[in-house]
């Protein structure tokens, strides 16, 4: 629910880097859920993974939103430059006010207009951070049941192998001979016409 609530946003915002992501994440959260109910510990372990790489990507756009290292939260990178959109947050966050003012009269620019937000009871930086913090959250929570889970089942097919379950050709071979056929082999040996064949043999 949390991935497709930020997926919502992201596509209001035009935010074309993290929608790929947020994608691929619900149909491995989906895969992983699938895993579960189905006890498929493969699956589960796919989802394990992908939490590892979920959980690098959102520190990305952290640090991407509180520009460490170089980034811009200003680039146009999570938009492949193919557009100059930024957060949806930055024009519709809590307490923001959008202001439109005609940019006629300057070359180049009549019939534009010059957006400014004002009155942001938090910039939109901090609420994308919080975003990536809590599915970081998540994400952690979820690789932890997901290795507990993966471990619960692994025990479970254990103990079933222990008695030659699921195993479709056993290491060992059982006599599955009729009893009955067996008592009339001892009966043969000890009756006197069995005497009399083992002589004439």
């Amino acid at each position: 629910l949390a991935a497709l609530e930020r997926q919502v946003f992201d596509f209001l915002g035009y935010q074309w880097a993290p929608i790929l992501a947020n994608f691929l994440h619900i149909i491995i959260v989906i895969l992983g859920l699938f895993g579960t109910i189905q006890y498929r510990p493969r699956y589960i372990v796919v989802y394990a993974i992908w939490t590892a790489v979920w959980v690098t990507w959102n520190i990305f756009i952290i640090c991407f939103y509180l520009e460490v290292g170089g980034l811009s939260k200003d680039s146009e990178l999570l938009t492949f430059n193919i557009s100059r959109h930024q957060s949806w947050w930055s024009e519709n966050g809590p307490g923001c006010v959008r202001k439109e003012a005609s940019m006629s009269g300057i070359k180049g620019l009549d019939g534009h207009s010059y957006i400014s937000v004002i009155g942001c009871a938090l910039e939109y930086r901090y609420i994308e951070v919080m975003h990536s913090s809590f599915q970081i959250l998540i994400a952690l929570v979820g690789f932890v049941y997901a290795c507990y889970v993966v471990s619960v089942f692994t025990e479970e097919e254990d103990s079933f192998d222990f008695i030659g379950g699921f195993d479709p050709f056993p290491l060992y071979h059982v006599n599955e001979k009729p009893t009955n056929l067996l008592f009339k082999q001892t009966y043969l040996l000890i009756s006197p016409a069995g005497f009399a064949g083992m002589e004439g043999m």
